[in-house]
C-alpha cells in the first residue's frame, strides 16, 4: 500500500503564521521554529558517551572553520595520534605480561597454587588478546564471484577517491554502512546496510561507497589495528570491573577495591578518545569530500538528507517488521514476497517524506548536535561543509544496466536480510 500524504492547515501558536504541513510528521513552524524539536532529550548513556559526544560536536566545529578557511584537510598524524599509539601499546604491553605471567606461574607450580593463578591469568590474557576480524557467518555475504557488477563499481569508486576495492561485501539490516577488516592477510570488508541501500538514489549509493572506501586511505587513527584494540581490551576491563549488583558481606569489599582500577580504566578510555577524536573528526570530513568526488556534491549531499532521516526509516521499519508479524506463518512463496514487499513499502516511505520534513531534522539536528554515532561530526555540519567547498561533479556515475544487474546480484541477500528482520532480527 504506498504512503499517502495527509496534507494539514493550520496558524502557528506562536507568530500566527500558516503551517502547511504532513501529518504523519512534526507539525513546526518554519518561520519561527515553533515545534521543531519535540522530541525528548537522548537518554543518558554514561560519562563515556557524554564525553564522546561533546568532543565530537566541538571538534567537528572547529575542523569546519579549519576546513572552511582553506587549511589543508589531509589527516595527519600529530603529537595526540602518536600519544594515543603509545597508550594502546601499553595497554596491549600489560596484556602480554599477563599471558607470561600466567605462563610463568603455570610451569612453576608452587604445590598447585601457581597453577590456578596462572590458568586464570592466561584466561584473562585470552579475553583481553587483540583478535584478528573474521567474516561474519550471521548475515549473508558476498564474494566477486557472486557480485562481479557490484564489485566492479566498488572497484571504480576506490580508484576515484584513491585507494584500492574490498575483498568481501556483507549484508545486514542496519540502516547504515562500514568498512572494516578480516583475517591475518588484512583483506578488507564492507558492510552494507540493505534498508539504507534500499532508500538511496543510484548516486547517492556510489557516494555512500565512496564515503566508506575513503577510510581504507584517510589515517583514522581511532579505528587503527593498535588504538582500536585497545579500546575494545580497556572497555571488556571496564565491564569485568564493574561493580557486583545488590552486594552482601565480602561483596561489598570486592566492590570497594574494584573503584580505583574502574576510574583509572574510564580514565584513560576517555584520553584515547580525546586524543583521537578530533583525527576522527577530520578522517570523516576528507571522507565526506571524498564521497562529493566520486558521486558529486549533490549526491553526497543527499546522502546527508538520508542519514537524518535514519531514525524514522527505522521506526518505520519496525512498524512493517510488526505488522508482517501479525500475518502469521507463511508458506515459501509467500514469506518470500513478503519480504520483497517490506523493501516496497520502506522505500515507498522514504520517497514520500516531503521536503518540509528533511529541513526540519536539518534545523533540529542543528540544535542537538545529530550524529550518526560519536566517532562522526555532526550531521549539519557535514552538510554544510559540503556545500561551502567547490562543488564537485561524479567521477562515477550510474548506468541503468549496470543497476538492473547489481539488483540481481543482491536479490538472494535482498531477500534473506528481509527475512532475517520479519524473524526478529532487526538490525543485526
Amino acid at each position: 500500500m504506498p504512503a499517502i500524504a495527509e496534507e494539514t492547515t493550520q496558524p502557528c501558536p506562536e507568530c500566527g503564521t500558516e503551517i502547511r504541513g504532513d501529518s504523519r510528521f512534526t507539525v513546526w513552524c518554519a518561520a519561527c521554529d515553533w515545534n521543531v524539536d519535540p522530541e525528548e532529550p537522548q537518554p543518558d548513556t554514561g560519562r563515556l558517551d557524554r564525553a564522546e559526544r561533546a568532543l565530537a560536536r566541538r571538534h567537528g566545529e572547529q575542523l569546519l572553520t579549519e576546513i572552511l578557511s582553506g587549511q589543508d584537510a589531509r589527516p595527519r598524524r600529530d603529537a595526540s595520534a602518536v600519544t594515543a599509539t603509545a597508550l594502546a601499546l601499553t595497554v596491549h604491553g600489560i596484556t602480554v605480561a599477563l599471558a607470561v605471567g600466567g605462563v610463568w606461574s603455570v610451569v612453576a607450580g608452587w604445590g598447585g597454587v601457581g597453577m590456578v593463578a596462572g590458568l586464570v591469568l592466561l584466561a584473562l590474557a585470552w579475553v583481553l588478546a587483540p583478535r584478528v576480524g573474521r567474516l561474519p557467518d550471521d548475515r549473508p555475504v558476498l564474494l566477486r564471484t557472486d557480485a562481479p557488477e557490484l564489485f566492479g563499481l566498488v572497484d571504480e569508486v576506490a580508484r576515484a577517491v584513491g585507494t584500492r576495492g574490498v575483498d568481501a561485501i556483507a549484508v545486514d539490516g542496519s540502516i547504515n554502512a562500514a568498512v572494516t577488516t578480516y583475517g591475518v592477510r588484512d583483506r578488507r570488508l564492507l558492510v552494507l546496510g540493505m534498508p539504507l541501500w534500499e532508500v538511496l538514489t543510484p548516486e547517492e549509493r556510489i557516494a555512500l561507497l565512496g564515503h566508506e572506501l575513503a577510510h581504507y586511505a584517510n589515517g583514522d587513527t581511532r579505528n587503527g589495528l593498535v588504538v582500536g584494540t585497545a579500546v575494545r581490551t580497556l572497555s571488556v576491563w571496564h565491564h569485568i570491573l564493574q561493580p557486583l549488583p545488590h552486594p552482601t558481606g565480602l561483596e561489598v569489599i570486592v566492590n570497594a577495591l574494584y573503584v580505583l582500577p574502574r576510574l583509572l580504566i574510564g580514565g584513560l578510555l576517555v584520553l584515547i578518545v580525546r586524543l583521537t577524536s578530533r583525527a576522527g573528526m577530520r578522517a570523516e570530513y576528507l571522507a565526506d569530500r571524498l564521497a562529493a568526488r566520486a558521486a558529486s556534491t549533490q549526491a553526497a549531499v543527499g546522502l546527508m538528507d538520508r542519514l537524518l532521516i535514519a531514525d524514522s526509516l527505522g521506526v518505520r521499519l519496525r512498524t512493517e517488521v510488526n505488522r508482517a508479524a501479525l500475518g502469521g506463518p507463511r508458506s515459501t512463496r509467500q514469506a518470500t514476497a513478503r519480504a520483497d514487499e517490506l523493501w516496497g513499502r520502506l522505500t515507498t516511505y522514504a520517497t514520500s517524506i516531503p521536503e518540509h520534513e528533511y529541513e526540519r531534522q536539518r534545523r533540529a539536528g542543528a540544535r542537538r548536535g545529530h550524529q550518526v554515532d560519536t566517532t562522526h561530526p555532526p550531521t549539519h555540519l557535514r552538510r554544510a561543509c559540503l556545500l561551502a567547498g567547490r562543488p564537485e561533479t561524479a567521477a562515477v556515475t550510474p548506468q541503468a544496466h549496470r543497476t538492473e544487474l547489481i539488483a540481481t546480484e543482491l536479490a538472494a541477500a535482498r531477500t534473506e536480510v528481509a527475512r532475517r528482520l520479519l524473524r526478529g532480527g532487526f538490525g543485526d
